[in-house]
């Protein structure tokens, strides 16, 4: 199959960030995108994780070129909020590597867990990741000189902005002029033993292609609509089908913009804040199973009410999504990207994530020249395989709750998941990951750098006690003296960190100069 023409059907953030691929990477390529005038995006990707820098990178787009276009706030890290239990507190996931001290492992800070019970959890990545020594103290650092580590501003940060926006910047700024975009409805699809042959457009135009690329939504019109592939649902593991989003006015902007999604269970779900330049951006994620929209809509705003916001001129949108993946996503001449191919939930900022992701993908395809059956079926396979793992990891957040205030969170507790979900973390009495502190101290029982290790330990998820030491060593009680010495190391390391950007400036003072030019 060789691939000359690709027509994308869709506009969003999708359809032009997958324009804007291929005319980075493919210029010689014709790309027509076709995008409906009547169609609204869908704006729930204000969030983004740090593998966005990948994509930038690849297609040459420089940050500060659409953060002042798109709303756009620097974004380091990830809280969650009563996850673990109601009233239970705050963790973090934060971007960038955490830094092992002495090559002795990530399971020193468990025993100082062990040997001082009431430590807080969130103070496990601010004892290994550099980053959060911004975070806690709501600074930027461009870490030029290296003195906060392994930290790497134009890597590590991500964003809030905009999705809609960053779409129409991508439009504006790379893409016209170099495809051919068409605003129209697409009529009728007629189809052959190759797959999609042609597209009447409501204009009249009649549109050729030797592949098309699906970005309409969870319409899915190319894939499943016409192409009939089976939609396979995710929601025996992710319950929640549903949201509500608005934007709120900042009341302190100094104070409310943070660097960090906060992420916040409550009754019937959770609810997302993620500060923009202009306003805070904010949602619920809950289940129709357990809660109707009207009912989640007035938790909502009673929740906003209680945080001091005012909502008297908010607009709330309802979006409901459905969470699974199509059983194969390059189907003959048609292959899906975004929301069409897939979706998680909103959790962990997953959904420009598997845009970028699937694009990387499709783009090693091309890349190659022609495409043959393998090359489809290779697509497939590596876009349901990230899906996998966006989904184990998202479910991750559920399943080591302890929540049992309400049915909602009963039935989480009570969820049984796939067999996939339980090879996450090392279990407890697995001596393999165990080694002494009289040797090499500590071994990596998590993989490095891993959310999952940030996810888990703030969930008092702990592979590590006096128990599986003890166990582990064949002794009664274990010798904790060179683990005290290394212990004291590691918070003089924290508290240097924390002395170190303390004179910087915050997120606001930084935001207001460098990236909006007000004085």
């Amino acid at each position: 199959m060789k691939v000359n023409n690709i027509v994308i059907v869709g506009g969003g953030t999708a359809g032009f960030m997958t324009a804007t691929t291929l005319v980075k990477l493919f210029p010689e390529k014709n790309i027509t995108l076709i995008e409906s005038p009547n169609i609204k995006t869908i704006g729930v990707g204000e969030s983004t994780i740090g593998q966005l820098n990948r994509w930038l990178a690849l297609v040459g787009i420089n940050s500060q070129d659409f953060m002042k276009s798109c709303n756009a706030v620097y974004k380091f890290s990830i809280r969650f909020n009563n996850f673990l239990k109601k009233n239970s507190g705050q963790f973090d996931y934060p971007f960038g590597k955490p830094m092992i001290l002495d090559d002795n492992g990530m399971n020193l800070w468990f025993v100082k867990k062990i040997l001082n019970p009431h430590t807080p959890v969130n103070d496990f990545v601010s004892s290994y990741y550099p980053i959060m020594a911004l975070v806690n103290n709501k600074k930027i650092y461009e870490n030029n000189d290296g003195s906060l580590g392994d930290f790497v501003f134009s890597r590590d940060v991500a964003y809030h902005f905009d999705a809609t926006k960053f779409g129409i910047w991508l439009r504006d700024n790379i893409c016209k002029g170099k495809i051919n975009h068409i605003k129209s409805e697409v009529k009728s699809i007629k189809t052959n033993n190759e797959g999609i042959e042609s597209l009447l457009l409501d204009n009249g135009k009649l549109i050729t292609s030797d592949l098309f690329i699906d970005c309409t939504g969870f319409k899915s019109l190319l894939l499943e609509g016409t192409m009939k592939e089976e939609f396979i649902p995710y929601n025996h593991i992710l319950p929640n089908n549903r949201a509500w989003a608005t934007h709120v006015d900042y009341n302190d902007k100094e104070k409310e913009m943070v660097m960090y999604a906060f992420c916040d269970a409550i009754n019937n779900g959770w609810v997302w804040t993620t500060p923009l330049w202009e306003s805070i951006g904010t949602g619920y994620v809950y289940s129709d199973k357990f809660i109707t929209d009207e009912n989640a809509l007035i938790e909502f705003k009673e929740y906003l009410l209680k945080k001091g916001h005012n909502i008297d001129n908010c607009k709330f949108a309802k979006i409901m999504f459905k969470v699974g993946i199509h059983k194969r996503l390059f189907v003959k001449n048609v292959v899906a990207i975004g929301l069409s191919a897939g979706f998680v939930e909103p959790l962990e900022s997953n959904g420009l994530a598997t845009i970028h992701e699937y694009l990387y993908f499709l783009s090693t395809i091309l890349e190659r020249g022609e495409i043959n059956q393998y090359d489809k079926d290779l697509f497939t396979f590596s876009c349901r395989r990230n899906y996998q793992n966006w989904v184990e990891f998202v479910a991750l957040h559920y399943a080591l709750s302890l929540r049992d205030d309400t049915p909602y969170w009963k039935a989480n507790m009570n969820r049984v998941y796939d067999k996939s979900i339980y090879d996450l973390l090392p279990t407890q009495t697995d001596t393999g990951f165990m080694s002494s502190l009289q040797n090499k101290v500590f071994d990596n029982i998590f993989p490095f750098g891993s959310g999952i290790s940030c996810i888990s330990t703030g969930m008092n998820w702990l592979p590590m006690s006096d128990i599986t030491l003890r166990y582990s060593n064949y002794v009664q009680k274990f010798d904790y003296d060179k683990g005290k010495l290394l212990i004291n190391d590691m918070d003089k390391r924290k508290n240097f960190w924390d002395s170190l950007v303390k004179n910087s400036p915050s997120l606001y003072e930084y935001m207001k100069k460098e990236i909006y030019d007000e004085l």
